[in-house]
């Protein structure tokens, strides 16, 4: 039984898994838009909405901890002073995700992940 058990295993192991989303997150805050698959773009907003909380109170301990989540200081330089500051005032939901059909080797549905751009929704 899988009581309590939160989040998707995606057919990958655990430090697969770990890896591929960080590199996710790297890409969303480098780029702000990229395309994946619908079920890895619903549990990639469950990893990166609580890193651009942190991101809000900039302090020593929050840099250090996002820089062991995300492991690239620019990337987490971007997070800290260009998108933390835009969501100063939000309370939450910065990412959508817009479904754009279906892949065309294994019909998976795809969709889009963005930050929002503005500052409230």
């Amino acid at each position: 039984m899988r009581h309590k058990k939160i989040g998707r295993k995606l057919n990958r192991n655990s430090s697969h898994r770990k890896s591929m989303f960080k590199n996710m997150i790297v890409s969303l805050i480098r780029y702000e838009i990229i395309k994946t698959t619908l079920y890895k773009a619903k549990e990639l907003r469950r990893k990166f909405e609580p890193l651009l909380n942190l991101a809000k109170n900039n302090n020593l301990y929050n840099r250090r901890l996002l820089i062991s989540k995300i492991g690239n200081n620019k990337i987490v330089d971007k997070l800290f002073f260009s998108l933390a500051i835009r969501f100063k005032d939000c309370r939450g939901g910065y990412l959508r995700i817009l479904k754009c059909g279906y892949r065309k080797g294994d019909c998976s549905p795809m969709a889009f992940v963005e930050i929002i751009n503005k500052g409230f929704i």
